[in-house]
């Protein structure tokens, strides 16, 4: 599930080539499966290739969807006060949250090829020997070292220069949490880089911005108009697929799981995920 996720960006798409992996397992006559040696490597190596065919795919859905697709966004099971001993069926419950799965992260391997993401998951995130990613993508080991590169380039040039720590990051969070809630746009417009931009992913199934807002004023705008037509939001500091995030709950219900990204104390993108089907894991746990 860990590597699902972070090859496609869908739990439910994870949920889906895992489940497929294990149909393939047991389809194997037994004595077939007595002769693997690892099972847990069949397992990746098999979910891999089911996801580079998903993502083959993916990229044509996505262009008809409809206004900005964003990853998932992930609930952290820590914070529900889950410990690793509860037994939970739940697959969500069993991600590990990590510099891997942050919005910002996710979002820049959406920007590569399916062939790229997949080795540098598989070797930069898992640390799988470009031998058994050759496996995976039917190329040579020289390739897929050539692919991960190019994947690792593309990471070098999405990440900020300069940026600050978990704590730094929960404190702009805050910050903006409460300026939210005051309505105060010039706090706001303080908070936010110049140059920040938010991507809202709606799916067209709630109200969204179609298009990615760019500029701190015309954000800050946007954030309070949206407080505006939502009387009783309620904005909760939670974490998001890792690190410091909101949560806008209206009557007990999750609207929207916003992701961060902070530069020198200042905000400068938002990932601010709405589409109700992608909210599914967040539904399914208290988060008084």
């Amino acid at each position: 599930m860990n590597v699902a996720y972070r090859l496609l960006g869908s739990v439910a798409e994870s949920e889906d080539a895992v489940q497929e992996a294990y149909t393939r397992w047991y389809a194997l006559p037994r004595a077939r499966r007595d002769e693997i040696a690892s099972p847990g490597a069949w397992l990746t190596t098999v979910t891999g290739r089911i996801c580079l065919d998903v993502l083959g795919s993916a990229r044509a859905r996505r262009e008809r969807y409809v206004g900005a697709w964003l990853p998932d966004p992930l609930p952290d099971r820590a914070e529900r006060g889950l410990g690793p001993s509860t037994g939970l069926a739940d697959p969500v419950d069993q991600m590990i949250l990590d510099e891997s799965v942050t919005m910002a992260f996710l979002v820049v391997l959406e920007s590569m090829t399916p062939a790229e993401r997949v080795a540098f998951v598989l070797h930069d995130v898992f640390r799988y020997p470009f031998a058994e990613i050759a496996a995976v993508l039917g190329r040579t080991p020289a390739a897929c070292k050539q692919l991960a590169a190019s994947a690792r380039r593309r990471v070098r040039a999405a990440r900020a220069p300069e940026s600050v720590g978990q704590a730094g990051r929960a404190d702009a969070v805050r910050r903006v949490k409460e300026a939210w809630e005051r309505k105060d746009i010039a706090a706001l417009v303080g908070l936010l880089d110049p140059a920040a931009v938010m991507t809202a992913d709606g799916g067209g199934l709630v109200g969204a911005a179609l298009r990615p807002i760019e500029g701190g004023a015309r954000i800050a705008q946007y954030m309070v108009a949206i407080a505006d037509k939502a009387p009783g939001l309620e904005l909760l500091e939670r974490s998001v697929n890792g690190a410091p995030g909101l949560v806008a709950r209206r009557a007990g219900v999750v609207m929207t799981a916003a992701s961060f990204d902070v530069t020198d104390g200042r905000v400068t993108r938002i990932w601010a995920v709405r589409n109700p089907e992608k909210l599914r894991p967040w539904a399914r746990h208290d988060l008084a």
